[in-house]
């Protein structure tokens, strides 16, 4: 199916939202019905709730005229059918084809991409099989009882992300099989920090780099292997690869096992393929790491709804686009009440930033409109005696992504005053969406609270793997929604290259610049 691709400045639609009202008394918006009723359904028993954002019916209205016209969904079905959605790089886009098939088979080179994922993926299982059996051990002959994942961006974020989501849900419900760590810096700090925490000879290392050239990771797995060879260990009998079927870690001698990805899943959305895969079905065996994968299979589905309604990860999108577009908020916050998701929003970090941090279109025209926000976050209740500040008094508006769950992954808890931990933390996210909204009045000025600052609720009742899957996918998808809207291509990532190329030149001690030359004297390079 072939689209217009329209800027969003040339939608009719667009022109009409710009022109509602814009709503400055959130206080008298936001009543107990619109809490109740300002709710979209998501998988895995997660719910979306929009009531304290800063629009009404006319504003849901032509958001949704804004979605029919430049036909976001039938952008969706282009991607999930193989076609090529990202034109940088001349590549179909298929992060979702690792999770579930949604649309017709893709093919490329004579090969069905959904069994090419899906048979990695079962390599992955039976490998994890023979590790957690003991029939592959250390070269020592010892169990493996540690894996530690050797990447950088999305081989590290995403992975790393879903493994601290998930090790208190496994631990009490004595479900992990091996414990994680990651190294992802080239600061050879980071590496001896985490090698000198492991026992190599129970540690099973896995490299992850799809081109197989990637600096820093190359030059950790040389730290990893010289550790090895230390301590007279055999270091094939230590390493994993998560590659592509073309690099030159693919079916090597030095590991045991390579599985492969390929270049149409993009490093920051790849945590559910062999990426994600092997780390996790190797710490929490592969049943938790299927349930990951089918809630985020159901979450893709459900963004194929054409009502915003009916279509969580649509409607944030769009509400964001309002924001940043109509309302001129420049950044936004994840804010996780759940220490589970520490992680979380540093890979929503890169994941909205090195997708939509692009200032021209898809024809490569430079686009006169602003695109992706600043994105950072931290867990409460750490962020409040943090950042909030600004987020309450500061003199710019950031709206707020809140993440909470009633019950808490493990059985520790404590009540203290009339109430336990879980219900401590849940009062303060409430409080927080409230006070944020309505703010306070007071004859002291460093007292008031102007309050307008907008949020969103994503809840459920706990986090289980397929809540994860599901919220995972949410922002995923909600990112490739913004993309669209705001016509650029959000699966290439340009915009890391020019330092890469300068790194070379002062690695190789052949420096064009002069103040590139004066820097590097600096810094002893």
């Amino acid at each position: 199916m072939s689209h217009s691709y329209k800027d969003l400045m040339a939608t009719t639609a667009f022109s009409v939202l710009e022109q509602l009202p814009k709503i400055d008394d959130m206080s008298a918006l936001l009543t107990g019905e619109r809490v109740k009723g300002a709710q979209v359904s998501m998988a895995a028993g997660l719910t979306y709730n929009y009531a304290a954002k800063p629009v009404d019916g006319a504003h849901l209205g032509a958001l949704q005229q804004v979605a029919d016209e430049m036909e976001l969904v039938a952008q969706y079905r282009s991607l999930l059918g193989g076609a090529e959605m990202n034109g940088g790089e001349k590549r179909k886009v298929l992060h979702h084809l690792t999770r579930g098939q949604l649309g017709a088979t893709v093919n490329f080179n004579g090969r069905d991409l959904r069994h090419f994922y899906l048979e990695q993926q079962q390599r992955v299982a039976q490998f994890c099989q023979r590790v957690h059996s003991g029939e592959v051990r250390g070269a020592s002959g010892k169990l493996f009882q540690h894996v530690c994942q050797v990447g950088i961006g999305g081989s590290d974020l995403g992975p790393r992300a879903l493994y601290l989501a998930l090790t208190g849900y496994a631990n009490s419900r004595g479900l992990q099989r091996m414990r994680a760590s990651f190294i992802s810096n080239v600061d050879p700090d980071d590496a001896e920090q985490v090698l000198s925490s492991c026992d190599l000879e129970t540690t099973l290392f896995i490299l992850v780099s799809k081109s197989g050239t990637t600096q820093e990771t190359l030059t950790n797995v040389a730290l990893v292997r010289r550790a090895l060879v230390q301590q007279g260990l055999d270091v094939a009998k230590h390493l994993v690869a998560v590659t592509s079927a073309t690099s030159p870690l693919a079916d090597n001698d030095e590991y045991l096992e390579s599985f492969f990805i390929d270049d149409f899943v993009g490093g920051r959305y790849s945590a559910t393929s062999a990426v994600g895969a092997t780390v996790l079905s190797l710490t929490f065996g592969p049943t938790i790491f299927n349930e990951i994968i089918a809630g985020a299979h159901a979450q893709d589905r459900l963004a194929l709804e054409a009502d915003i309604h009916k279509n969580a990860s649509l409607l944030d999108a769009l509400l964001g686009v309002y924001e940043r577009n109509c309302l001129g908020y420049a950044a936004t916050a994840i804010l996780p009440y759940s220490q589970a998701l520490s992680r979380f929003p540093a890979h929503l970090q890169q994941l909205d930033m090195e997708s939509n941090g692009k200032r021209v279109n898809r024809r490569g025209d430079v686009i006169d409109y602003a695109t992706g926000p600043l994105v950072f976050g931290e867990p409460g209740t750490n962020g409040q005696h943090s950042f909030y500040q600004l987020l309450h008094q500061g003199s710019d508006i950031v709206p707020l992504q809140f993440i909470g769950f009633k019950h808490a992954q493990g059985s520790l808890d404590i009540d203290i005053d009339g109430s336990s931990s879980q219900e401590k933390l849940n009062a303060n996210l409430v409080a927080q969406i409230v006070a944020f909204a309505t703010g306070q009045g007071n004859e002291d000025p460093n007292k008031v609270f102007l309050g307008q600052r907008p949020a969103s609720l994503i809840y459920g009742s706990v986090l289980t793997p397929q809540v994860l899957g599901a919220l995972l996918a949410h922002f995923e998808n909600k990112v490739m929604f913004q993309g669209f809207l705001w016509n650029i291509n959000s699966f290439d990532q340009e915009g890391v290259q020019l330092g890469k190329l300068l790194t070379k030149q002062v690695l190789s001690k052949k420096i064009n610049n002069e103040v590139l030359r004066e820097y590097a004297q600096l810094m002893d390079v």
